[in-house]
Order: C-alpha cells, then structure tokens, then sequence
C-alpha cells in the first residue's frame, strides 16, 4: 500500500496534467466553486471497489486496477476526505477505492456523495468486488448480483462455548433474547438493504449468458466439493443474496448461520450465496445520501463474485481452510477479478451508450 503522502502527491499530480475535454471540466473548473458557471461534473457510472494492494497500475490488481487501465480512468483527482483518490473517463465513469471494512466504506462513498465537484444524481453505482461464496449455490469464479444486502454485524453475540444447549447460535438479533425470534423488527436499521429488482433484473438479464473464465486450478480446487453440485460447475452470473460483515468469517457452521440470518431478514424469501466485508456501509452512506437527494438509491447495484468458498471443503478443518487464505490466496483470486470487471463492465457500458436513456429512465428486465 502506498504511503499517504505519496498517494496525496500522486493524486495532486495527476490532477494538475488533467487536459480540457467535452465530458470532463478542466482543473480550473474542478476547483472553482460549485455556483460557477461550469457547475459540477456529472457522473453517470461511479464503479466502487474495496481494495488494491499497490498501485492503480501496473503491479499485482486488486479490485481497482482492471477497471482503471480497461475504462481508462486516466484523470486522477483528490479526495482529501476518502481514503484513495478518484478516477474519471471521458466518458462519465468515475472509480474510487473505499478501503476494506464497513467503517472505510461508508466514510469513503459519504466524502465522495458530500463533494459539491460531483454531479451525482443521475448517477449509477456499480459495486464491484470479490467475495466468499457459499458452495451450495455458487463456484469458484461465479459472479452474483446482490438482491439484498444483510448486515452480519448488527445484533448480540454470546461465546458459541456459552450458549445454551438449544441454539443453533450464539449470535442473536438486535432487540431480541434468542436466535431467530420472531416476529422481526418492522423497522428495520441498517441490518438489511434490498437493491431495486428491476435494475436488478436488467443487469442479470444483460449478463447471465456471459462467458466466464475456467481454468485448470480452479476446477481442481472445486473437485474437492464432492457433494455441492453447485460448486462443480464452472463459473456462471446468478442472483442472490449477500452477507456483509466487518469480520471474515469462515467454516460450515459460520456458513449456516448466514444462510438462516439472510432467510430470517428476508422473510424465508432470500438465499445467501457470498459474504464480503464493506457492502452495508457504502449502502448505508447511500442510503443517507439519497435522503439529502445526492443520489438516487433505485440506481444502486451490487455484484460479488466468487474468490473463495466460505467454508472448508470435505474432509478438512475450518482452521486448515482458513490458513492456506491468508495474505489474500485465494483460489480464484485472479478469475474472480476478471469475472467483475466483465460483467460489470457489460452493464456500465450500456449505461453509457445509452445515456439520453438511462439518464432519465432506470432500466428494467424485458419480460
């Protein structure tokens, strides 16, 4: 990870060689006050990814670095609120790095939501990051658009040594004294979040037939699933619905407990199938972003794609699984990358070349 003082001076640079175009105001326009005849710049896709290890380009990618050199987010401009500078195209898109974990998250998308520069509110969000993907539902390389979004962090916990002989968990929802009690709360505050379905229905309508990369590593490693029909295919776009939490969990009981959180959430409705970690905080900074009309929350999507599994696979130990992905091993690691920047990248072109459209008019599934 670079040092702050080079990121700074990095994104200071960058910012001062920005050259006039028709879609992209000049620095001096950047930086004069937002009732100056330029206004701000509007947006028409943000792509939001959660981490990347070194640099923008040219080293090893994180979830950023694809999209900056195959979109050519060439123009870098500060945002000395966040935790990485920003990126735009000529073409309206505009990238951004949160930092990993919820708190990270949510700051970051609030001081990009809050900066008078950006015109946001026709805009669309692309979340686009790697995940854990339950083998029940899903394989190495997979990718899944979000339908909800469940908080994996907001509740009570007792030590699982602790527990009473009866729960299946020592996890417990807010306001209540037992796993799963019923009825769940009618308001609910930042422990689910669902994504507008139609858009929802558009962008897997739009990519469900792409083709996915498979290679041999990975269909060795899903061998090992013997059991999880799901998890021996080869990677495929799906729907479903994912678990975000500030702790990385692991293990089959972890995973049972996410799948009975998410159906507890969702009324028996939803299918947990990929867990990450910053999802909850940028929806909850958007979701108070929307409330000040910075941004529009029907134009938010979230697409996880498969890294890793979220459990062991037959035969071995949570501790054991766990161990040999540390440092970031991930056994899809780099077709999961790929897998989100190309079927993300379906979606956000098509907003773009559809802009006098979609500017106006969220699109939605054909029937």
């Amino acid at each position: 990870m670079e040092a702050p003082v080079g990121r700074f001076l990095k994104s200071l640079i960058g910012t001062l060689a920005l050259v006039g175009c028709s879609a992209i105001p000049t620095f001096s326009q950047i930086e004069t006050p937002v009732s100056s005849a330029a206004g701000p710049i509007r947006v028409k896709v943000v792509v939001v990814a959660m981490f990347e290890p070194g640099e923008d380009t040219g080293d090893t990618p994180g979830e950023y670095q694809l999209w900056v050199e195959r979109q050519h987010l060439d123009q870098i401009l500060a945002l000395p609120a966040g935790y990485h500078h920003v990126r735009m195209n000529k073409d309206g898109v505009l990238g951004m790095v949160t930092g990993v974990a919820t708190a990270k998250a949510a700051a970051s998308v609030m001081a990009l939501g809050l900066d008078p520069r950006f015109d946001l509110t026709k805009a669309y969000w692309v979340v686009a990051g790697i995940g854990g993907g339950d083998p029940a539902d899903v394989s190495l390389g997979s990718a899944v658009w979000a339908s909800h979004v469940i908080d994996g962090d907001i509740g009570y916990e007792i030590d699982a040594r602790e527990i009473p002989a009866d729960w299946p968990t020592g996890f417990v929802p807010l306001r209540k004294s037992k796993p799963y009690e019923l009825p769940v709360k009618p308001q609910l505050d930042g422990e689910m979040y669902s994504l507008n379905p139609d858009l929802v229905g558009w962008a897997f309508q739009l990519t469900k037939d792409i083709h996915l990369a498979d290679t041999d590593e990975i269909r060795a490693y899903r061998a090992r699933y013997a059991g999880f029909p799901n998890a021996m295919k080869p990677p495929f776009v799906t729907v479903g619905d994912t678990m975000s939490s500030g702790t990385f969990w692991h293990g089959a009981r972890m995973d049972e407990w996410a799948n009975a959180w998410t159906r507890y959430y969702t009324g028996g409705t939803g299918n947990f199938m990929i867990a990450g970690m910053e999802d909850t905080g940028t929806l909850q900074a958007l979701t108070f972003l929307n409330q000040a009309g910075r941004v529009d929350i029907k134009r938010v999507l979230v697409l996880r794609t498969v890294s890793n599994y979220d459990r062991e696979a037959p035969g071995t130990t949570p501790a054991e699984s766990l161990k040999s992905m540390v440092g970031g091993k991930y056994a899809a690691y780099m077709p999961s990358l790929e897998a989100a920047e190309i079927v993300g990248d379906k979606v956000v072109r098509d907003i773009v070349e559809h802009w006098a459209e979609r500017e106006n008019t969220t699109p939605r599934a054909t029937r």
